[in-house]
């Protein structure tokens, strides 16, 4: 049997600690897709295309790994897709009772769809998107917690000079 994933989020940007679960996710699944939300109310640094073509250049060498932008319902999208399992990622502690609620809640929109949690590595535990764009925009080293690719967008969006 095989067994279709998503892994939603608003990716902006993709940061290292979500590559690794994107690399633990293709290992555990059949099929994984990142689906990236355009999320608008969070008015995003990256469009979603840019987003899906960042993360698309990224997660290549992963043969059973797509990339999707998308809104609306994740459980809908997950239906639309024939995929069974939302994957989420649990930095700390702090980050469980949402998304608890949010896995409680997508079961109660459609119990077909599972919500399952991974780890991060420890260390890109603290990485998070909103924290490599402040330290982007206020002009500090963002380079290990971005794939180089992603870094140079990021440098060139803050208007700071693209590493050679």
């Amino acid at each position: 049997m095989s067994v279709g994933a998503m892994y939603p989020g608003t990716f902006d940007p993709i940061t290292n600690g979500h590559q690794d679960l994107i690399r633990r996710a293709a290992g555990l699944f059949d099929r994984v897709v990142v689906a990236v939300a355009a999320s608008p109310n969070k008015k995003p640094m990256f469009g979603v295309m840019e987003r899906v073509a960042l993360i698309r250049e990224v997660t290549a060498e992963f043969s059973n790994v797509e990339v999707m932008g998308y809104s609306g319902l994740t459980v809908e999208f997950a239906q639309k897709h024939g995929l069974a399992v939302i994957v989420r990622g649990l930095r700390a502690v702090s980050d469980f009772e949402f998304e608890f609620q949010l896995a409680n809640m997508n079961r109660h929109l459609n119990e077909q769809v599972e919500t399952v949690f991974l780890t991060p590595t420890e260390s890109f535990s603290f990485i998070s998107s909103s924290l490599v764009r402040e330290i982007a925009t206020l002009g500090g080293d963002v380079g290990g917690f971005v794939h180089p690719r992603v870094e140079a967008e990021l440098l060139q969006r803050c208007g700071r000079e693209v590493k050679p």
